[in-house]
């Protein structure tokens, strides 16, 4: 017997207004390479943001709010979301309010946006993400903020001068804060080292990794020539005149013969993840427009998908990326889908081998049994319909931008294809994972 809980959320998705995709844009993501890129954060969301407007020819004030997904925000850009609205012109009444749920920052803003105007209070949302993780800042280790505290509170010259011989060299090495950033403080173990113990733990092996990894290089490539990203990405302009066309972190002769030269990162000398099977340091941004039916009708818009259901769910943060089996599962049986009813997949590559772990463990009757309390496993997904044109192996992680992206990107390519059904999906640090259904329309 269902809960009141339960029974109230089947209503309310029963008697929710649909909710459509119409359009999309992000910027070519840019790796980082040891320095501060071209971008910050609300810079790139501006640079992708004016184009779609534009293209859209909505008026810039007729939106009900404006919702972004960022993580690492500089110091400069307190709320990116409000200071974006206004450099896009959106007028001083929009309100505009940033999320931050780690890797799921910009699905978050779509899953928000969706229920807005799921249940009426909105009608026009801008939702996006945004990141320039070589932006991240450089923190001093708290040692060395004790001396220099220390300094500051001294109140007399001989204070002063003995505080000051307690300076030590390492002091002037400050620790770049990505890299605790990345570091879970539960599990005390940073994402590579989450991707390890899951690729141990359902026997993922360092060549299928590499495998995986020439696979997204090439499929990214092949996107590119193809000219099947063109409807997405803009192009981004620097303020000293430097042109961005397209994602520049791609290989396309990505080989298994110069993968195995790298050694592993993490887990040396016998692991699994190195730099070439995972995912890139990158800046970049992305949004989403979605509307009511009545916005559709207002400004005369012809969305491209519609958003039907989407999951949040939760595990141990040692192994967080197997956190897209949990939301994945409970949306199919929510939508009462088994794994051949979707015809696309963007699963966020994270790391080779904890997206190998994630189809390994749909299929693993003992992890299904005990982690989804299923009789069966779910089955194989098929290749051929995942991360048909790569993924963040290739194209890099954004930390804040991606699930915006794989969204974005999922609508484009259903589209492109003829395709009617896709899910979106992705691990997030912490422990946690967000996988969002959509139809075309």
């Amino acid at each position: 017997m269902m809960t009141q809980s339960l029974q109230d959320s089947a209503t309310s998705r029963n008697t929710a207004r649909p909710v459509y995709l119409v359009d999309g844009a992000r910027t070519p993501f840019l790796k980082a390479r040891g320095k501060p890129g071209p971008f910050s954060p609300v810079d790139l969301a501006v640079q992708c943001g004016r184009p779609l407007l534009l293209r859209l020819d909505i008026p810039a004030d007729a939106f009900d709010q404006v919702i972004l997904g960022c993580v690492n925000v500089v110091a400069g850009e307190m709320n990116p979301a409000r200071i974006a609205a206004l450099r896009l012109g959106m007028g001083e009444a929009m309100p505009a309010f940033t999320v931050q749920i780690n890797c799921g920052s910009g699905m978050q803003s779509v899953d928000t946006a969706f229920r807005y105007i799921r249940e009426g209070s909105a009608d026009l949302i801008l939702a996006g993400g945004t990141e320039a993780l070589s932006h991240a800042p450089m923190v001093l280790e708290d040692e060395a903020v004790k001396w220099l505290a220390g300094i500051q509170q001294a109140k007399s010259l001989p204070e002063r001068l003995h505080q000051l011989a307690g300076f030590k060299p390492h002091f002037l090495k400050p620790v770049i804060s990505l890299k605790r950033g990345l570091t879970d403080p539960i599990a005390e173990l940073n994402m590579g080292q989450t991707a390890e113990v899951i690729a141990h733990l359902f026997d993922i092996t360092r060549l299928q990794a590499d495998e995986y990894a020439v696979s997204s290089h090439h499929r990214l490539a092949r996107a590119q020539q193809e000219g099947w990203l063109k409807q997405e990405v803009m192009p981004a302009f620097s303020d000293v005149g430097e042109l961005f066309e397209q994602d520049d972190g791609v290989r396309p002769d990505s080989s298994l013969e110069s993968l195995t030269k790298l050694k592993p990162v993490f887990e040396a000398p016998y692991g699994k993840v190195t730099a070439g099977n995972s995912s890139q340091i990158t800046d970049g941004a992305s949004w989403l427009v979605l509307a009511s039916e009545a916005a559709l009708q207002q400004y005369q818009l012809t969305p491209k998908a519609m958003i039907i259901d989407s999951e949040w769910a939760a595990l141990d943060p040692a192994i967080m990326g197997l956190g897209p089996v949990l939301s994945c599962s409970s949306l199919l049986a929510r939508n009462q889908l088994g794994l051949d009813d979707v015809d696309l997949w963007e699963l966020n590559e994270a790391f080779a081998a904890q997206v190998l772990a994630c189809l390994a463990a749909f299929n693993d009757p003992d992890f299904c049994r005990t982690a989804l309390g299923r009789d069966t496993p779910w089955g194989l997904i098929d290749r051929n319909r995942l991360n048909i044109d790569g993924g963040a192996v290739s194209l890099g992680h954004p930390v804040g931008t991606s699930g915006n992206r794989i969204v974005l990107h999922l609508m484009n390519a259903m589209q492109r294809n003829g395709f009617k059904r896709g899910i979106a999906t992705e691990c997030i640090g912490g422990g946690q994972s967000g996988a969002m259904l959509i139809e075309a329309v």
